[in-house]
């Protein structure tokens, strides 16, 4: 009697079938990943900084470097030219105001004073002789108004009376006429005599005046060169401190050349030198702050210098509140200058990793510690010792912020403690 014989399922030819094509895919895959997947590099933890993400505030500054400064410098320099005559006083000495500090010589200058006060001199004598001819020619002129007013006055009184005596026929026509030719001669005369007087009062006072309008000028210029030659000694406008003074017995100084300057110590002020691309970020009312023996004094910018020179521009800044006691003129500060008001940010530290990234990626350490690898960032602003993170990372995590030179293109670091 036949029986059915039951067909294997899993023989062994088809299992050694189904083995290759498993190892053959095993081996494809494997190959893909170890020849296209992730390259990797073990790292020493030592060797490296792990820092973390955290939140506070963020205010973005950059540090310069100031100077001590008097508040005010009253520069010092030769009004004329002359020769160092003599010197009072020394470079760094303390004045009080109208103190002399040194005296030139100039033979022109005075040579010119003395010129122009004998020309006042000789005006004066020229305008006293001139007034006094202007006044005896008045004086012959009123004496002739005098006699045409009298002769005047008689033409008329004959005249009046011949012509009364004309009336009643008492003279004849002849004499009438005499007369009254007589009267309107004389009446002209007083007229002329009159306008003549009138007009030479007029030219009188013009002249005077004039005269006069000369004299003040000629005093004006004299007093004006007895000035320069008043200024030929050089006296400390205010009172404070000669510094940068260089002048030295019988040396020539030319006009307008620098001699010292005297700054006043009634208050001090900072200039910083800022580099050149944040000029257009800085203004007046910036605030700023710097430490000294212990304690933060804090800085406004009165002033922004827009010139350019080595790559730099200055700003004058001025102490909000409390003065730091034993500071000194010349003395340098770092000060922090701010960019921008204090908020709250992702804080991302400095570190090597930038030059690298450019701020554009960075290794993110993963969760257990042992991996770390690549994520995008993005930044905004900086301080001294943080970047402000926009997106990419939140807080709490941890990132490799030392320099990654080393590293190449790998796209994942082992950390091995």
């Amino acid at each position: 009697m036949d029986r059915v014989i039951e067909k294997k399922k899993w023989n062994t030819k088809r299992i050694m079938t189904i083995a290759g094509i498993t190892g053959i895919v095993l081996l494809i895959a494997g190959s893909i990943y170890f020849t296209s997947g992730k390259s990797k590099l073990d790292v020493d933890t030592e060797r490296i900084t792990i820092s973390e993400i955290k939140k506070g505030p963020f205010e973005e500054f950059i540090p310069v470097n100031g100077v001590v400064m008097p508040l005010t410098t009253i520069y010092l320099d030769a009004s004329d030219g002359g020769r160092v005559e003599e010197k009072y006083v020394e470079d760094g000495a303390m004045l009080k105001k109208g103190d002399p500090i040194l005296k030139l010589s100039n033979t022109d200058l005075e040579l010119q004073l003395a010129n122009e006060e004998t020309a006042v001199y000789a005006q004066q004598i020229q305008m006293q002789i001139s007034h006094t001819q202007i006044q005896q020619a008045t004086i012959s002129k009123l004496n002739n108004m005098a006699d045409v007013d009298v002769a005047f006055k008689e033409a008329k009184r004959v005249y009046d009376v011949d012509k009364d005596l004309y009336a009643k026929k008492a003279i004849g026509s002849q004499e009438m006429q005499t007369a009254t030719n007589q009267y309107y001669y004389q009446l002209n005369r007083k007229k002329l005599a009159t306008q003549i007087l009138s007009q030479d009062t007029v030219s009188v006072k013009q002249q005077e005046s004039q005269t006069k309008e000369q004299l003040s000028q000629m005093r004006n210029t004299l007093a004006l060169l007895r000035q320069k030659v008043d200024l030929l000694t050089l006296r400390s406008p205010v009172d404070g401190q000669l510094t940068n003074f260089d002048a030295e017995i019988g040396q020539n100084k030319n006009k307008g050349e620098h001699l010292g300057q005297l700054d006043v110590l009634s208050g001090f002020k900072v200039r910083c030198g800022v580099e050149e691309h944040y000029l257009s970020r800085v203004f007046t009312g910036l605030k700023g702050w710097f430490e000294f023996a212990g304690k933060t004094y804090h800085l406004v910018i009165k002033k922004v210098f827009p010139s350019i020179l080595n790559a730099q521009f200055q700003v004058d800044m001025a102490f909000v509140g409390e003065v730091p006691k034993g500071i000194r003129k010349g003395q340098t500060l770092q000060v922090h200058l701010s960019l921008s008001d204090e908020t709250t940010a992702l804080l991302l530290p400095k570190g090597g990793f930038f030059q690298q990234t450019g701020g554009n990626w960075i290794f993110k350490v993963s969760d257990d510690g042992k991996k770390a690898y690549k994520v995008d960032i993005q930044v905004n602003r900086q301080s001294p010792d943080y970047f402000e993170l926009t997106s990419g990372l939140k807080e709490g995590d941890k990132v490799i912020t030392s320099s990654y030179e080393t590293y190449g293109d790998i796209q994942e670091l082992v950390l091995k403690k």
